[in-house]
């Protein structure tokens, strides 16, 4: 039989997972208690049941925890607390932390565990939401005692999910983390240099901004195009972004460099501006979006001239 799998939340990435395990046959559950009425119907239009919390650590055999960073450790408490209530507890349970934290924080949320009889699997997600033919991968790793609970997740993979183990050679517990950390570092950083450079260059004067652009068109093509593809798909998330790349920071320093982490820890900062623009229809989000929308006309032009 499928496994019955837990997932929270109904977000953007966590509905659209759940879709691909409800389209192969798999029950998903979620609590919804306090989410929006936009979460409700994201959440029904992917086949989530909305149950009780404690239905889910009892209930179902593995709990995909997709969420912000920032919730990742109270959730894994709060599943924690939750088996406590059960009596007896169930054999049949494995927690995932699919979210964008640090091998510290990861190594911290699976502390929580010891003892518990729940086995835990350290997971990172690299790429979007699943949506049409395309599928992010989710890189996973677990402790030696725990190469079960891998195996069961990675079985996920023949349910519409794509599952890649790490295994062997010192792998374990925040080494998933460390790779989504290492990936997201370039993906969102160079998205954030983008936006950092393109705002100061329009700061000095338009006619900079607009001489930039020509620039990259001339001299590096590909990084042009790719802004025309991240800048518009980063303002809306410029808000989940911040925390990410305090975690990021956090794993650099801690994998020993200590003056390189204070990269990220100005791209959290970077996140957080263009996330207060977004919110305020701010000058900083119309200056992106209209260099997007140039871009784009020089682009389509020069590809017209060929």
């Amino acid at each position: 039989m499928p496994p019955i799998v837990a997932i929270i939340a109904a977000g953007a990435m966590g509905s659209a997972v759940a879709a691909r395990l409800t389209a192969a046959g798999i029950t998903v559950l979620t609590n919804l208690d306090g989410r929006s009425d936009t979460t409700r119907r994201r959440a029904h239009d992917a086949g989530m049941q909305d149950v009780p919390f404690t239905d889910l650590a009892a209930r179902s055999a593995l709990f995909l925890s997709i969420l912000p960073p920032s919730d990742a450790h109270a959730l894994a408490q709060t599943y924690v607390d939750a088996r406590k209530t059960l009596s007896p507890a169930p054999d049949s349970a494995i927690y995932v932390d699919c979210n964008a934290v640090s091998p510290h924080t990861a190594k911290g949320i699976a502390a929580l565990f010891s003892g518990s009889g729940v086995p835990f699997v350290d997971a990172g997600i690299i790429g979007g939401p699943p949506r049409d033919a395309y599928n992010p991968t989710f890189y996973a790793a677990a402790e030696e005692q725990d190469i079960a609970a891998l195996d069961a997740f990675e079985a996920l993979g023949g349910h519409g999910l794509v599952v890649k183990t790490l295994r062997g050679n010192g792998a374990g517990v925040g080494d998933a983390s460390a790779l989504k950390n290492s990936y997201a570092g370039i993906a969102k950083g160079l998205t954030g240099l983008f936006t950092t450079m393109i705002l100061s260059a329009h700061a000095s004067s338009p006619a900079t901004a607009t001489a930039l652009l020509h620039e990259l068109n001339h001299s590096q093509p590909a990084l042009l195009q790719r802004a025309t593809r991240s800048l518009p798909d980063m303002l809306p998330k410029a808000y989940r972004f911040v925390g990410e790349m305090r975690e990021i920071s956090a794993f650099v320093h801690d994998m020993g460099g200590e003056g390189m982490s204070n990269v990220h820890e100005g791209m959290a900062s970077v996140y957080e501006r263009i996330a207060k623009s977004v919110r305020e229809n701010g000058e900083d989000k119309q200056v992106l979006e209209a260099f997007v929308e140039d871009a784009k006309k020089v682009l389509e032009d020069e590809a017209a001239r060929k």
